[in-house]
């Protein structure tokens, strides 16, 4: 086995718990626009909704302690791979903050308020308008959308890449 990386830090705990929690958040948010999607029932659309606000909040938060908690040390790799992962790190970030505003700004500007598990509501607060409705949408579903997709795999495809080609334990940093 090798020893050689095994003295990578890990992340602090409050990091790692918005780490796992933005990944549950974004998969429950897509679970409920594909049941929305393939189900007869709008219950979906409002649990998509919430639990879209959920995840922006919730970036937000972690944007606070990331800002607040030292990182670990850098692993060792070249500097056009961590040129990417810091890339695409801070890509991701951004990604998972604007999708739900874009999502938010399509409902407002179609006129519809948003409930949050019915603990409270995001009201109307801008004029309607179809136009900007749409504009928000496309940005929410056909440009965001896939980019986060495109990220994400980005960023799964480097940590396995980490764990099972160069073999150098990178991913304990988050467990």
């Amino acid at each position: 086995m090798n020893h050689t990386h095994s003295n990578l830090t890990k992340w602090s705990v409050s990091s790692r718990i918005f780490h796992w929690i933005s990944a549950i958040l974004l998969l429950i948010t897509w679970v409920m626009i594909f049941l929305y999607d393939n189900l007869d029932s709008n219950l979906y659309i409002g649990l998509h909704k919430a639990f879209g606000v959920s995840l922006l909040f919730w970036m937000i938060a972690r944007v606070i302690n990331r800002v607040f908690t030292k990182a670990p040390p850098a692993a060792v790799m070249p500097k056009w791979q961590m040129l990417l992962s810091q890339l695409s790190h801070f890509a991701l970030y951004a990604l998972l903050i604007a999708m739900p505003i874009a999502g938010l700004l399509m409902s407002l500007y179609g006129g519809r308020p948003v409930d949050v598990f019915g603990l409270f509501q995001i009201p109307v607060f801008v004029t309607p308008d179809r136009g900007l409705a749409r504009l928000y949408n496309d940005w929410h579903t056909e440009i965001i959308w896939p980019t986060i997709l495109a990220f994400t795999a980005l960023h799964i495809g480097a940590a396995l890449y980490h764990q099972f080609v160069k073999k150098d334990n990178l991913m304990s940093r988050m467990k």
